[in-house]
């Protein structure tokens, strides 16, 4: 069956379409899901989460708005990032141990790995080095657009701008 189809039948309720889209995004979600939350129990939870909203909004995916894969991974970043910046998530990080520290800083240069867990390193290669480092924290560390500023020392409205024309740059790559 076709993606097209697929998702159709996910839309009018086929419970085989969403196992099939379950099977063929799963991985990839995870992965996405694990680099911005870095737990893997969490990262499990949030990926349950994530499908039952696909499942419950199918209905208002849109092909004229963006791919499916698109969709999906905003879910996905959405929920993890609601998930970081939860109380309780919150209140679980106050008594870290030295090591969480060291994955965390481990973590922060573990970009190429986290690009290439979605399929878009090859894309990401050929960016700027400034808009390698705003994809980096805006999508994958989930970091807000004045978080961004502040880390890269930059005024908010460059960094809006920029992000803007790196992101086209990402969809012009992707279109051709």
């Amino acid at each position: 069956m076709q993606q097209d189809g697929l998702i159709l039948e996910l839309q009018n309720g086929n419970q085989r379409a969403f196992e099939r889209i379950y099977e063929l995004y799963s991985e990839s979600v995870y992965g996405i899901i694990f680099s911005i939350v870095n737990d893997q129990d969490i990262a499990e939870e949030i990926l349950q989460d994530v499908f039952l909203k696909i499942w419950n909004n199918a209905s208002s995916y849109n092909s004229s708005k963006g791919r499916f894969f698109t969709w999906i991974l905003n879910i996905a970043r959405n929920a993890s990032i609601d998930q970081l910046r939860s109380k309780r998530h919150k209140n679980s990080q106050k008594n870290l141990t030295a090591d969480n520290f060291v994955d965390i800083l481990e973590s922060k240069s573990n970009f190429s790995a986290q690009a290439d867990a979605i399929g878009i390193q090859k894309y990401i290669d050929v960016l700027k080095p400034v808009c390698k480092k705003l994809i980096d924290l805006l999508f994958f560390k989930g970091f807000t657009q004045k978080e961004t500023a502040e880390e890269l020392d930059m005024p908010l409205g460059t960094v809006k701008t920029r992000n803007r024309a790196c992101i086209n740059s990402l969809r012009n790559m992707l279109a051709e």
